[in-house]
């Protein structure tokens, strides 16, 4: 049986394709994005880390008080509020990323 090479290169396109077991997967590499935020983004940079501090800190209380998390609960079952603390720092994290920083 013939030994096939690790590494071609097709001349027709250009790309060159690496050898994953049976088949050749194009070797595709992304080239790295550098874009300076410039100096507007420099000067709203600490603005903004402070607004997603208080608005996730804000949404993680707002989110404790409506499903009723209790210190009562902290005590007497510690991983389930642990479990429950950890959704909703989850979901308060998501919230704060599409409002504040995705939205820019």
């Amino acid at each position: 049986m013939n030994k096939l090479k690790s590494r071609i290169h097709d001349d027709s396109n250009g790309l060159d394709y690496e050898l994953m077991g049976d088949y050749y997967i194009p070797a595709l590499e992304v080239p790295e994005e550098h874009r300076p935020i410039g100096r507007w983004g420099r000067l709203s940079k600490p603005d903004l880390n402070e607004q997603a501090e208080s608005r996730l800190e804000t949404i993680i209380r707002q989110m404790k008080e409506a499903e009723g998390m209790r210190d009562e609960l902290k005590t007497s079952e510690q991983l389930v509020w642990v479990q429950r603390m950890n959704n909703i720092r989850n979901r308060a994290e998501e919230i704060v990323l599409t409002e504040l920083i995705y939205t820019i």
